[in-house]
């Protein structure tokens, strides 16, 4: 998925934010339809991730659902797109914690993405034990914070999650592990040929639907 971003970017022109736009909407979409909550709390990191799950904010207010958003980072740490996501929530004046509230029908776990290095720390682990101490169902974007994409390995403290929507191709860390939950990927509007000229195998097949439930083959 490194190469692929790299792909997007320098060489088709496809920005940070186009993906990050699609890749918001179909969570906020994806929520909707899996779960039909009333109330959602989004918690976000500093990086992409976080950037997704602040466009995903945006659309589920856009939708109708109450919306509070979860920082788990200072501001000053946001890198530019997702601060600039940030920026904009703030303008749309939804509420904005430093805690997760009691009261929620659904926690997205936007906090930690495919560029986790080591065990979670500070206060994106603050966020994820209370997340994890909640009684509420749990959506992870991309993947549970805490599991490593590649690996499938967690180090100590990591969100499971009831459901995992997984950013345009399934990662290999994701098989048959228990945290992910119910696994399905999105278009972010990566091009057929990106995957063939990568030899990834076959794209998903978005035809019918941007979000498509994927069948994980146990761990050996």
């Amino acid at each position: 998925m490194i190469e692929v971003d790299r792909v997007m970017v320098e060489d088709l022109h496809i920005e940070v934010i186009q993906m990050m736009e699609n890749a918001g909407r179909n969570l906020a979409r994806a929520a909707i339809d899996l779960f039909a909550p009333a109330a959602v709390t989004v918690c976000v990191g500093s990086g992409g991730n976080g950037g997704d799950g602040l466009v995903a904010a945006r659309h589920l207010h856009n939708a109708g659902v109450g919306v509070t958003v979860v920082l788990s980072a200072d501001r000053d740490r946001f890198t530019p797109v997702p601060a600039h996501q940030l920026d904009i929530v703030e303008r749309m004046q939804l509420p904005i914690l430093d805690q997760v509230p009691n009261e929620t029908d659904l926690l997205i776990d936007a906090v930690i993405g495919f560029s986790l290095r080591g065990a979670p720390r500070g206060r994106a682990a603050e966020v994820m034990e209370a997340m994890e101490a909640h009684a509420a169902p749990t959506m992870s974007l991309d993947a549970p914070s805490g599991l490593d994409t590649s690996t499938g390995v967690t180090h100590g403290l990591h969100i499971r999650a009831d459901a995992t929507l997984t950013l345009a191709l399934p990662k290999v860390g994701l098989r048959g592990v228990v945290a992910v939950g119910d696994l399905f990927v999105t278009d972010i509007s990566v091009p057929p040929s990106v995957y063939r000229d990568m030899g990834t195998g076959p794209a998903p097949n978005f035809s019918v639907s941007p979000i498509v439930a994927i069948e994980v083959a146990e761990a050996d």
